[in-house]
């Protein structure tokens, strides 16, 4: 995608260089050996989009260092617009280790003392391109510390006054935040001026209290039309917002041989929103979003096959063969 192209959706956030064990089950104090990974939760699903077919952007910071430039290669050769990612050359770009347990669950371990990423400014946001985006998506991460909490509000800020939604991935790593209570106040009032949210199950208890429907209606506040409930394989809830109420339900997951957990959550917000942009229906009507959410369901499992975040991702044709193959096997 070149930069003078509409991007549809915008991702606003962290890139990463994931380091993921290569033993699986083996702790980080245990594990010897790593693969390199690109990631970074707003990164992984810029890429998710783009091979889904939707014209992508990034809208984030890197180090002017080797592996900020793996980082906008790997970005680009997936067709995402990188023209609106700058490189610190003070900051050193961000780490995770990354090691899984038997199941496929993760353990992370960070290294962000600040990187660069952290130290997105207000004033290197392109508020002309994020006008025009439809679809303006951010996570707690960039939330966490300033001056990337400022940046990352601004542009959520721009793209709902030009009309766009916005979509949070709550995706909370506690290890980043000055305290729990910092996070929770921060989420949540992200969260209110969100039309889409995606929570995960322990997110949902720790922002609500609880896990069940009751929970999730609280955080329907705001501006939120869209609440999902992630439950892993089990598939996702949601709740939505409609002319007639408030509307629940869940759309069952796929089972599959799950390798490594990295990115499923990234896979499956790439397969939401390009859904909803595929079929704007998804917002207003229960029927059309459990298509959607069908789909989002299939991009996490496909990604659990696989190691690593980016890596994982799936394109349109594999997706579409996905679903192909479960249909006829149903």
């Amino acid at each position: 995608m070149s930069s003078d192209e509409v991007a549809r959706l915008v991702c606003v956030g962290e890139a990463l260089i994931d380091l993921v064990a290569t033993e699986r089950g083996a702790a980080l104090s245990e594990a010897a050996t790593f693969v390199r990974a690109a990631g970074g939760a707003p990164a992984n699903v810029a890429v998710g989009a783009a091979r889904l077919g939707v014209r992508t952007a990034f809208l984030g910071k890197v180090g002017a260092d080797p592996f900020g430039d793996h980082l906008v290669s790997t970005l680009a050769a997936a067709g995402v617009d990188t023209s609106m990612v700058t490189r610190d050359a003070q900051a050193r770009t961000g780490l995770a280790f990354v090691s899984r347990a038997p199941d496929g669950e993760r353990e992370f371990l960070f290294y962000r003392s600040p990187s660069a990423d952290q130290r997105l400014r207000t004033d290197e946001v392109d508020g002309g391109r994020v006008a025009r985006a439809e679809v303006l998506h951010f996570g707690s991460l960039g939330l966490a510390v300033s001056p990337a909490r400022e940046a990352t509000l601004h542009a959520a800020s721009v793209a709902g006054r030009a009309g766009a939604l916005r979509s949070l991935d709550v995706n909370l790593r506690l290890d980043g935040w000055r305290s729990d209570g910092a996070a929770r106040r921060a989420v949540l009032a992200a969260a209110a001026a969100s039309e889409v949210v995606k929570v995960s199950e322990g997110e949902l208890d720790f922002l609500a209290g609880g896990k069940g429907a009751a929970a999730a209606r609280t955080l329907i506040a705001g501006s939120t039309r869209l609440l999902v409930v992630t439950e892993g394989a089990a598939g996702a809830g949601y709740h939505l917002v409609t002319q007639d109420g408030l509307a629940t339900g869940h759309m069952p997951g796929f089972a599959v041989d799950a390798l490594d957990t990295t990115g499923a959550g990234d896979a499956f917000v790439a397969g939401l929103l390009t859904g909803m942009l595929l079929d704007r229906a998804a917002l207003v009507d229960p029927a059309a979003l459990e298509g959607v959410l069908r789909r989002a369901n299939a991009c996490g499992a496909i990604a659990t096959t696989r190691l690593g975040a980016i890596p994982a991702l799936p394109t349109a044709g594999e997706l579409a063969a996905f679903l192909a193959a479960v249909s006829t096997s149903a």
